[in-house]
């Protein structure tokens, strides 16, 4: 995974790194029991890539669901792996399950 992705071990560090941005923040959250494994670790090297491609326009930020409870609360998180694009701290786009490096970018482009 690359290493502009940040990866918050508790909630005041996810929302110290939300606080932060000046850019549009990719929060795609993570979970650990046996059928989310998998699909999250696909996530990793997708959320990577566009990590890479949109430098400077995104932060991307991977959060445990177990470790970061309270965002995952307040962005109403149901299932890993779910991203939410947050703008100004601000949820304006939410999408659910595994995508490919091309959805994940039709996804953030339809938005940002």
């Amino acid at each position: 995974m690359a290493t502009r992705v940040h990866r918050p071990r508790e909630d005041a560090e996810f929302d110290f790194i939300l606080g932060m941005s000046q850019v549009p923040v990719l929060a795609y959250f993570t979970g650990t029991w046996p059928k989310a494994i998998e699909p999250c670790r696909a996530m990793d090297l997708v959320v990577g890539d566009i990590a890479d491609d949109y430098t400077g326009c995104l932060t991307a930020v991977r959060a445990d669901i177990t470790r970061c409870p309270a965002a995952t609360e307040r962005y109403g998180i149901t299932a890993a792996p779910s991203c939410v694009l947050l703008k100004e701290g601000q949820p304006v786009a939410h999408g659910t399950g595994p995508m490919t490096v091309a959805e994940l970018r039709q996804f953030l482009d339809g938005h940002l």
